[in-house]
């Protein structure tokens, strides 16, 4: 199966494709889409919308998971990161495929383990889950990917090792709570 993610920006919108099969996930390609923070909204989001309908052509994906917005710090903030989710999102569905949502919490918890997880948190789980040297940056790269892995996960196809992690001890079940070791023996257990 191979996802493409989106965290949408109106400055910076991240973007991640992997290919999985529901055990092994690989990069296939991330970044960040950037604007330039002075021109004009309606040309920041034509610029979005016309990068992602170039990149989602380009992998060919199965399907384009957008991250759902939940809240914003104020209105106006909310409502121009609405206007970039909605050029994302016409740019998936232009593309023919279907297009899928999650909730930054639902997100973190699937890919982390926590749904309160923080962006370098999530940087250093991405890079072990894909087996990285270094987490994708920007944070809005990495954040795409997660979004990726994260449907993946909810598709069951990794079923079978979440019922792994709730037989684990409670003191295993989250990666706060796991040492380093654990969690780099966690990831070569999932990459295997």
């Amino acid at each position: 199966m191979k996802v493409f993610g989106i965290d949408p920006g109106s400055i910076r919108t991240g973007y991640g494709c992997i290919e999985s099969d529901g055990r092994r996930h690989r990069l296939v390609i991330c970044g960040a889409i950037r604007t330039v923070p002075k021109a004009a909204l309606a040309d920041r989001l034509g610029h979005i919308h016309d990068e992602l309908s170039r990149l989602i052509a380009a992998h060919r994906p199965d399907c384009v998971v957008v991250e759902n917005l939940f809240h914003a710090k104020n209105v106006k903030s909310a409502l121009v990161l609405g206007h970039a989710r909605g050029v994302a999102m016409l740019a998936a569905v232009q593309s023919g495929l279907p297009v899928l949502e999650y909730t930054p919490a639902e997100i973190k918890a699937s890919v982390a383990g926590y749904g309160r997880a923080g962006k370098s948190q999530m940087g250093h789980m991405v890079k072990l889950l894909l087996g990285l040297a270094a987490a994708p940056t920007p944070h809005d790269a990495a954040d795409a990917l997660a979004v990726a892995m994260c449907h993946v996960h909810a598709s069951g196809a990794l079923g079978a090792l979440a019922g792994a992690a709730a037989r684990a001890p409670r003191s295993q079940r989250s990666w706060r709570n796991m040492s380093a070791a654990d969690l780099a023996q966690l990831s070569r257990r999932r990459l295997s």
